[in-house]
């Protein structure tokens, strides 16, 4: 387990090598670059926002016509391709793509501005619909809509509410008009919300007519006039036909559309590839516009891993004309912090991280804490089945995507270790599909209980036949947990050369807790209570108290040294022994590892159970199928539901308990400059 040193890096070097040697830092990925160096007079920061939008327009329309070709053109993966990670490109590969950027780009907007008009030619569907709804009463009219008379006669086309008839029309035009006799009436179409009508009466009478039929509520007929190409006016059904025809040509042409995208989605990779390259631009103008740079020289400064620091000096004095600076930074300095471990230690990283990096001083515990949560995992899972198959699953998908991102990588190998050790532990406690092998020999075999129990017959024991001594065992191996904890602070404090604080806040509180459990293990009440089958002797028992007695004293006098009045020292330290309770309270949080490792066998044998019910009480055909389902469904759904709970309560167990007593964390993330990209990675070796 291990911090990896830091070295803090300056480099000074050629303005007009600017963008080259940021592009080589952001290739390797080494690196963190200080952003927030605040201008000296001298050298001064630049602004680069221009730059950064037409890299930010780039980025949205490959990501527009990306989106388009998803939607129109979806391309087939399986589902776990998101799994595959980016692909891996070599720089030549990488500049012999980009040798066609305009042509890429010039398919981008192609994508673009064919999706465009795919979209307006959507828009104009509805107004499209309304105007031959709007058409379909006239649709028998064999005049246009805007006809409005001859030279001598005033004609008023439009609809009046409701079903009326002639008879109706021309009661109401009495009531209203002296002249009603002088109107000619045509209905056109009627139907129970409109009667479609055409009203003709001579020009004098016209102004007087109009009003009457504002006060009968005529609407007139739709005012856009449908034309042909020569502008004449058409009847309705010659515009219903032109809609439709024109319908149909928007119809085609978006047919036409798409099969022109779905052409350009050959391109799709070069469209990945281009937006990757503008997001690694904007990414660059980002330092570029942060560091301090005068006319003819540039000044970068960051950190880089004192391991990676040889071959980066080499490569670039190789590629470049500057002078590059590794230091060791200082001791107030923020230093980023980056975790180098093993194989088995490396995957539970992520769960130290989302808790906090470790802060000054502080040792990397991921080791410690990879030993404890996989068999964490494993006790609360507990069934060797569960865990072969979520072994194999993770075994499986590690070995097929090898280029997936580093850390799904580690999360995947984190449960791949967490399979391992269920399978391990539930071989020990004969928990295989909970009791499958003796349910399937009970129903199908009708064999005796007793003899079919005995089909896998437990490594160690059956928790479920003796929970009390599995009880003691978790309450054990808590108990290993914090004083692996409190080991771990004595560690860091003897590192850090404060040997009297190890002693102080470690051996004195190993001596009080330990003292403490060795005199209860001298109680025969306590024995009884745990299911144990020894207590330990009269010496144990006065050697333990003295031992107690002593961590105690020195817990008392020393946990409030900080102050140098006695008085609330000694309060300070009553307060401290206190602590002990927590102690106490921690252990039993252990006990979790018993009730989830008993749920995952409970309901195992309850599904198992029901199975065998059910398949047991139908012809042997129809029993296994049924059986099966049964026996499917209720372990997928057990596994999955102790599966979550297993994760969730062993990293709590990280986290309260087992931080608790030595880690504080705050160590600040090694954020390097690099390829922050999506769909390609380039790979240049140094």
């Amino acid at each position: 387990m291990a911090v990896m040193p830091m070295k803090r890096m300056t480099l000074i070097a050629m303005r007009r090598d600017r963008k080259e040697l940021l592009q080589f830092l952001q290739r390797q990925g080494t690196t963190e670059i200080d952003t927030d160096v605040a201008d000296d007079g001298i050298y001064k920061k630049i602004d680069v926002s221009l730059q950064k939008q037409i890299f930010l327009k780039n980025i949205k329309q490959a990501e527009d016509a990306l989106d388009i070709l998803n939607r129109i053109a979806p391309e087939k993966k399986s589902l776990l391709s998101s799994l595959a990670g980016r692909e891996i490109i070599s720089l030549k590969d990488f500049e012999k793509d980009l040798g066609r950027r305009n042509e890429i780009m010039s398919v981008i907007t192609k994508i673009n501005s064919l999706y465009k008009e795919n979209l307006e030619l959507i828009a104009q569907i509805p107004k499209d619909e309304m105007d031959r709804e709007a058409l379909v009463p006239w649709e028998g009219f064999d005049l246009p809509l805007d006809f409005s008379g001859t030279e001598k006669t005033k004609a008023f086309i439009g609809t009046l509410p409701g079903e009326l008839s002639a008879e109706d029309i021309y009661l109401t035009l009495g009531m209203l008009f002296r002249e009603a006799d002088r109107v000619d009436v045509e209905i056109i179409s009627k139907s129970e919300q409109y009667t479609a009508v055409m009203f003709v009466t001579g020009n004098e009478n016209a102004e007087e007519l109009k009003d009457v039929l504002h006060r009968m509520n005529f609407t007139k007929a739709p005012s856009q006039a449908v034309t042909d190409s020569d502008g004449t006016s058409l009847t309705p059904a010659k515009a219903i036909e032109r809609i439709d025809a024109q319908t149909a040509r928007k119809a085609a042409r978006r047919k036409q559309i798409e099969s022109e995208i779905t052409d350009l989605a050959a391109s799709r990779h070069d469209i990945e590839l281009i937006r990757d390259y503008f997001t690694m631009r904007k990414d660059k103008y980002d330092v570029i516009g942060s560091i301090n740079q005068s006319d003819h020289v540039v000044i970068i400064t960051g950190y880089v891993a004192a391991e990676d620091v040889p071959k980066l000096e080499a490569a670039l004095n190789e590629r470049f004309d500057l002078a590059c600076d590794f230091s060791d930074p200082s001791e107030d300095a923020d230093v980023p912090v980056k975790l180098k471990n093993n194989a088995f230690a490396s995957p539970v990283e992520g769960v130290i991280a989302s808790y906090s990096l470790p802060g000054k001083g502080e040792v990397d515990p991921s080791m410690a804490v990879s030993l404890f949560y996989y068999f964490f995992f494993g006790l609360m899972l507990s069934d060797a089945a569960y865990g072969i198959i979520i072994a194999l699953a993770c075994g499986i998908i590690l070995k097929k995507f090898k280029n997936m991102e580093p850390g799904t990588r580690k999360t995947f190998q984190m449960f791949f270790f967490c399979g391992v050790a269920t399978t391990i532990v539930g071989f020990i406690f004969g928990s295989f599909f909970g009791d499958m092998f003796s349910s399937v020999a009970q129903t199908f075999g009708h064999m005796p209980k007793a003899q079919a129990d005995k089909l896998l017959p437990a490594i160690w024991f059956n928790p479920l036949d003796d929970p009390i001594k599995m009880l003691t065992f978790c309450f054990a191996v808590g108990l290993i947990h914090l004083f692996t904890g409190l080991g771990i602070l004595m560690y860091q404090d003897i590192k850090n050369g404060h040997v009297l604080d190890a002693i102080y806040d470690g051996l004195f509180w190993y001596m009080f807790v330990g003292g403490c459990v060795l005199l209860l293990l001298c109680l025969p009440m306590i024995t009884g209570m745990l299911g144990l089958s020894f207590t330990l002797g009269p010496t144990v028992k006065t050697v333990s108290i003295w031992i107690a007695l002593i961590g105690f004293a020195g817990v008392v006098l020393f946990s409030g040294r900080e102050s140098r009045n006695w008085g609330k020292r000694l309060a300070k330290g009553l307060y401290g022994a206190y602590g002990i309770t927590s102690y106490l309270s921690d252990v039993l949080s252990y006990s979790r590892l018993l009730a989830l490792g008993l749920a995952t066998s409970v309901i195992s044998s309850v599904f198992n159970t029901m199975a065998g019910m059910v398949g047991g009480a139908v012809p042997i055909v129809i029993g296994v199928v049924l059986y099966a389902v049964i026996f499917i469904i209720g372990h997928i759904l057990n596994m999955a539901i102790n599966a979550l709970g297993a994760y969730v309560h062993t990293n709590r167990l990280q986290y309260v308990e087992f931080f608790g007593k030595f880690y504080n964390g705050g160590g600040r993330p090694f954020e390097a400059f690099d390829q922050k990209t999506k769909y390609i990675r380039i790979k240049e070796d140094i």
